[in-house]
């Protein structure tokens, strides 16, 4: 590569030795002018996941949501042990599932019920028992295993009085859409081989306070889990919003910038560094983004910067409260008379969550660009540890350093930049297998950069943000 110096070995015997290279870069280049980089990461679907994607079937999810609106209410407080109509009956149907899909796995995936009781609190009179269903599909490389990749949906529902366990909840769209969903996508993902460790989880309680999915949660931390992301997706049924807005081929999005777990110590560094929209659940939006939009989706990924929506939010939480990256996924335009209502007719307008305001169609579209992000993170290296921006003195070049990354397969990294009012990623350079690498004529305070690891098979990891540093 032209301008390219290297400072020293990037290998010696198999063994990675920390290096450093140069990169010159012209000026015009460095503040947006002339020739731009193509797009960093420039994934495209293999065959493999193109015949995954293609087997996500929107008759076996319109299925499934009508198998879940039939047992009446779904709500947290209703009975758990009658067979056809209640919370129990529909985690006894999710158990089922995924028990089916695990039979052909040949021991690869795992499915077990956790239960806790939870004691009176918010929102809970008396004390109840609140069940997770958990799919845990082991990852087929042990220098990656250990990197977990959660996708999960809420399979309570509820009427407009939270505490009413009796009435119709169907629950078509919040969230049968997205329960659904999480079923078909470990249906198809069983089939295809993953480096990293997925999780599939119907989560209970989320109505009353996203009980289950701060229990699931909490047991994660406790056991010293690798979560490097959630994927949670709340809502998905349609396309057509109350306000008549159709958006057929677009899913919003919802990510956090600045970490909900962050010291304030650590709020106050990446507030003087302009860092407010890189915190890690915005670099796994971005990633989702990369790899949700492609030919085999025929999706767009809206961003929306903002946690979830106003007065309202989901199962990520719980996990962004203990430092881990989380996105919600929702349809571009709700319809609020089919979300928390009694079904009923009021001056001509249907109320209720009921299986006609479905698109079971554009659910499978969603189901597709999760499908597509969920395979891309679960193949790819995870972003590199303990990146750092180099700040011991002034200068008008960006030099970045990292950790080696421990998967074998890596083969190099690529820093990558945007100005620092962009949102995405627009321009990179990639470098060989080393842990240090500078670009003169960057400016670093100018510009955002980032690093991501690059494995033998082109698949390339989220972004990793670095810190300021002396070294």
């Amino acid at each position: 590569m032209k301008g390219l110096r290297a400072v020293a070995p990037a290998l010696a015997c198999a063994a990675l030795v920390t290096a450093a290279v140069v990169v010159s870069t012209a000026p015009d280049r460095a503040t947006g002018g002339g020739k731009h980089d193509p797009p960093p990461l420039g994934w495209q679907t293999t065959r493999d996941v193109n015949r995954m994607l293609d087997e996500i079937s929107s008759r076996r999810i319109e299925a499934s949501i009508r198998k879940l609106a039939s047992f009446g209410t779904r709500h947290t407080l209703s009975s758990q042990d009658d067979p056809v109509r209640g919370i129990g009956a529909a985690r006894d149907y999710i158990f089922e599932q995924f028990t089916q899909i695990a039979a052909g796995t040949g021991g690869r995936m795992t499915v077990e019920l956790q239960s806790y009781i939870q004691e009176p609190a918010d929102r809970i009179p008396e004390p109840t028992r609140i069940t997770n269903v958990v799919a845990t599909l082991r990852g087929t490389d042990p220098a990656s295993a250990d990197r977990v990749y959660v996708v999960g949906a809420h399979y309570d529902s509820r009427v407009t009085d939270v505490l009413n366990a009796t009435d119709d909840a169907p629950g078509a769209n919040d969230d049968g859409s997205g329960t659904s969903a999480v079923i078909e996508l470990a249906r198809v993902l069983a089939k295809v081989d993953s480096e990293a460790t997925i999780v599939f989880v119907a989560f209970a309680g989320e109505e009353q306070g996203l009980y289950g999915s701060n229990h699931f949660a909490e047991l994660a931390k406790q056991n010293g889990w690798n979560i490097q992301g959630v994927l949670n997706m709340d809502i998905i049924g349609s396309p057509v919003g109350g306000n008549g807005a159709r958006e057929p081929f677009t899913v919003r999005l919802f990510s956090e910038g600045v970490p909900t777990s962050e010291t304030p110590q650590e709020t106050a560094r990446r507030q003087s560094i302009g860092g407010e929209n890189d915190g890690v659940s915005r670099q796994l939006a971005r990633y989702v983004k990369e790899t949700g939009e492609n030919r085999a989706t025929g999706m767009e990924v809206k961003l929306v910067w903002r946690r979830d929506r106003f007065l309202r939010g989901g199962d990520q939480i719980s996990f962004l409260e203990r430092g881990w990256p989380g996105v919600r996924f929702t349809e571009p335009n709700e319809n609020f008379d089919h979300q928390h209502q009694d079904v009923r007719v009021e001056d001509g307008r249907q109320f209720g969550d009921l299986l006609e305001f479905v698109d079971f169609r554009y659910v499978a579209r969603v189901t597709r660009v999760v499908g597509s992000s969920l395979s891309a993170l679960a193949r790819a290296p995870r972003a590199p540890r303990n990146a750092r921006i180099i700040t011991a003195s002034l200068s008008y070049d960006t030099e970045l350093r990292w950790d080696a990354n421990p998967e074998p397969d890596v083969v190099g990294y690529e820093i990558v930049w945007r100005d620092s009012t962009e949102p995405l990623w627009t321009k990179s350079r990639r470098f060989g297998n080393v842990t240090a690498a500078t670009i003169e004529g960057l400016n670093k305070d100018d510009f955002q950069v980032g690093v991501r690891a690059i494995d033998r098979d082109g698949n390339k990891s989220p972004v990793a943000y670095p810190i300021p540093a002396d070294e």
